[in-house]
């Protein structure tokens, strides 16, 4: 199997301020255990507490010296905690993404050609456009289930903000699908067969007569189910893919 990747540069955190935030975080921490050891295993704070009868005055700076010791060391630590909790979420973002869709087509036959995140003439992307001797295939990926609810036709997902409207899954393949036989088409003097699928793990909505839904485990064998188009010769797809890699 080939994989077309954007040629576009995918833009990463440096890796120098990882590395400073990740000192400054550790920094932190170790600040704030060593101000808790320095004052509850030490006998620091009781020698700079006042002895005695204290006046007014002592009782206030007795106070503010008892909230330092309580709040400073939580606070270092909380605050170390949230900058290592920050760039370890930067560094995930170091690593490129491979989709679940791109993960199941592993091991397919070298005659299938994968392009992933491609983006169309007319400005709108596709997920996972898979090319072969049956044409081509429009993948795309279901949300995540649990972050996702189905009232009818209405698909809504769970963000920070609360449910926003999401556009169905399905019919944004299918739509992807003719757009895809329509850009293949104006290139070339053939029509060329576009299918569509989307992938979920345990997916619960039903098919529809334009577009598949499978499980990640299912999407190769459908790929490989696909007939292939008899007027597709060699010459056409070797079009098709140098319009793809074209656009990529």
């Amino acid at each position: 199997m080939d994989v077309i990747a954007p040629s576009r540069p995918l833009q990463r955190t440096s890796f120098v301020p990882l590395l400073g935030g990740t000192v400054f975080g550790t920094l932190f921490i170790v600040g704030g255990l060593a101000l808790a050891y320095l004052a509850f295993a030490t006998p620091f704070l009781q020698t700079a507490l006042p002895s005695g009868r204290p006046d007014a005055g002592q009782t206030a700076m007795g106070m503010a010296t008892w909230a330092v010791a309580l709040v400073a060391p939580a606070g270092f630590v909380l605050v170390g905690a949230s900058r290592l909790a920050r760039m370890l979420k930067a560094a995930r973002g170091r690593v490129p993404h491979r989709s679940t869709a791109l993960k199941a087509l592993d091991g397919l036959p070298d005659d299938i050609t994968v392009a992933s995140g491609l983006t169309l003439p007319d400005g709108r992307g596709v997920s996972e456009l898979v090319i072969g001797p049956f044409g081509a295939a429009v993948i795309r990926e279901l949300p995540p289930g649990a972050v996702t609810r189905i009232h009818g036709e209405n698909w809504q997902v769970r963000t920070s903000r609360g449910w926003v409207s999401l556009e169905n899954p399905l019919d944004r393949a299918s739509r992807d699908a003719e757009r895809v036989r329509r850009w293949l088409t104006d290139d070339d003097d053939f029509l060329v067969k576009v299918y569509s699928a989307v992938v979920g793990p345990a997916p619960t909505v039903a098919r529809t007569p334009h577009c598949a839904v499978l499980a990640p485990d299912q999407l190769a064998a459908w790929i490989a189910a696909l007939p292939a188009q008899r007027s597709l010769n060699p010459g056409r797809l070797q079009r098709i893919l140098d319009v793809v890699r074209a656009a990529a």
